[in-house]
């Protein structure tokens, strides 16, 4: 890529970085001219570069050390979450080949989206979401872009949080062997939520650079992989359709016992249609398949971040560790929404883990399962809170250098609002069509379409050459696609038709 002819305004990235420890900012050669943009605005770590016209623009005097493979670890951990356990739901909404299609051409936009934010992060040497908002579009740029970080992150930890409070009563309870449900507090998922974040949770959301939680990223994918062979393990070893007399235990764990004459001849007339996939599908609850799985692939406030961290970084070099993220994250989300849904079928719930209940609650593959999946999303955790924090900063503190106690301060205000969010929240699907309907298409189509627009001097592509008409259409497709995702979630829940309407 070309050097920009003049010398462009450098910002640091505010997540946990500062002036301290940084080489003295460079003075402009004489006769280079200053850029007065937008983001002159930032005093926290901003400089001036000479012009190199023979390398691609520095961004900052802060020396990137996260390798190329826990860069991917980082991303692939801030595309994996809690959307994984809804795939199967999404995928019995839609049939196998529609989902497929959709699944393939959320993966394929999401990378296309990456490609216009690193392209345009290029142009001006801004290394921030909020700060391309703010270059794009002044002020209003820079408040949507935070506030959309601000909104999908909040709601990916609290899907993240909601699982562990869900989840990790059922795991003591199971590890415990208690067939009866008991008020002790260890078994109150509302304490143990509150327990693991503080414990967990906000140690590793207070270190000041991503790169450090690569290790931790890598064990949270080890945690997810587990999930996946025992989802397709368990397809090969769990009955269709199971007995009418087996129960859900989402609240109250009871030992499921199966009269198998009572239940033999109902299972054989029904086998037949229950346990046939479908291979197209639309119905009320399609609505909600586009959010779910928009959710699952956005990374996009983490790239920036990731990036700016990277050793030797590049434009190619970041796009390689976005497309190789992205393409591990879609082999999984598919071969675990495919072997989740031929294991239940239509009968498959908005959450994985609570239909194998229905088959065995003292079942140990599944106790494995489900402590690996709350491992992964307790550790996945810190990752998506650091975006939100530096929207924040850009919002509430954009000329402060690094405070420690802001820092903390601000993490310990996110993780308390977000746990009195998951302990009210009505169930987990609500929170993944919402936020996903909204702040996504936003994160993941939009904002990268009218921000490249935008910054991309006109000299360099005409507002009518082919590249800027295809992010005019993209932007487009994502303003249609929150539209209509919005619109049905309404429809549905004026209806009364969600199935999922009540709380866990």
């Amino acid at each position: 890529m070309e050097a920009p002819l003049q010398t462009e305004m450098v910002e640091l990235v505010p997540n946990g970085k500062h002036l301290e420890g940084l080489l003295p900012v460079a003075t402009p050669t004489a006769g280079s001219q200053r850029v007065e943009g937008p983001g002159r605005s930032c005093v926290e770590g901003e400089g001036f570069l000479p012009k190199s016209p023979s390398k691609e623009p520095h961004f900052t005097d802060f020396e990137g050390k996260t390798s190329f493979g826990m860069s991917v670890f980082n991303l692939s951990n801030a595309i994996m979450g809690s959307g994984i356990l809804g795939l199967a739901y999404a995928m019995a909404n839609t049939g196998i080949i529609l989902f497929l299609f959709l699944l393939t051409a959320v993966a394929l936009l999401s990378s296309y989206s990456i490609h216009l934010l690193l392209k345009s992060s290029g142009i001006v040497g801004i290394r921030a979401y909020e700060q391309l908002g703010y270059r794009a579009f002044g002020t209003p740029g820079k408040l949507a872009a935070a506030l959309a970080i601000t909104l999908q992150n909040i709601g990916a930890m609290s899907s993240y949080l909601y699982i562990i409070k869900s989840e990790l009563p059922l795991v003591i309870q199971t590890f415990l062997h208690l067939e009866d449900w008991t008020s002790d507090w260890y078994t109150n998922g509302n304490y143990l939520v509150i327990l693991v974040s503080i414990v967990v949770i906000l140690p590793l959301a207070l270190m000041r650079q991503l790169g450090y939680l690569g290790y931790s990223s890598g064990f949270s994918l080890s945690c997810m992989m587990f999930f996946l062979i025992a989802v397709i393990y368990k397809k090969f070893h769990v009955p269709c359709p199971l007995s009418p007399n087996a129960t859900n235990v989402t609240s109250n764990i009871s030992l499921v016992e199966i009269d198998k004459d009572e239940a033999g001849l109902q299972a054989k007339t029904e086998a037949g249609a229950f346990c046939t996939p479908s291979y197209f599908t639309l119905n009320t609850q399609t609505a909600y398949t586009i959010p779910i799985m928009a959710f699952a692939f956005v990374c996009h406030p983490e790239v920036l971040p990731i990036y700016t961290e990277l050793k030797d970084p590049s434009k190619r070099k970041m796009q390689r560790i976005s497309n190789l993220s992205i393409a591990v994250m879609y082999v999984m989300y598919f071969l675990a929404a495919l072997f989740g849904y031929l294991t239940f079928y239509d009968g498959v719930e908005s959450e994985l883990l609570h239909t194998y209940s229905k088959v065995d609650p003292f079942d140990v593959l599944i106790l494995c399962v489900r402590v690996a999946v709350l491992t992964a999303v307790t550790l996945t955790v810190p990752i998506v809170l650091f975006p939100v924090r530096r929207a924040l900063q850009q919002i509430l503190f954009p000329n402060r250098e690094f405070s420690w106690l802001r820092h903390v301060l601000i993490a310990v205000v996110l993780l308390t609002c977000i746990n009195l969010l998951v302990i009210f929240a009505p169930n987990i699907l609500g929170i993944f069509g919402v936020i996903g309907a909204t702040s996504a298409p936003c994160l993941i189509f939009i904002f990268p379409a009218i921000f490249y627009f935008r910054i991309i001097p006109t000299e360099k592509e005409p507002a009518r050459s082919t590249p800027k008409i295809l992010a005019l259409c993209f932007a487009a497709l994502g303003i249609l696609l929150m539209t209509m995702s919005l619109s049905f979630i309404i429809m549905d829940w004026v209806s009364g038709t969600s199935r999922h309407g009540g709380s866990h």
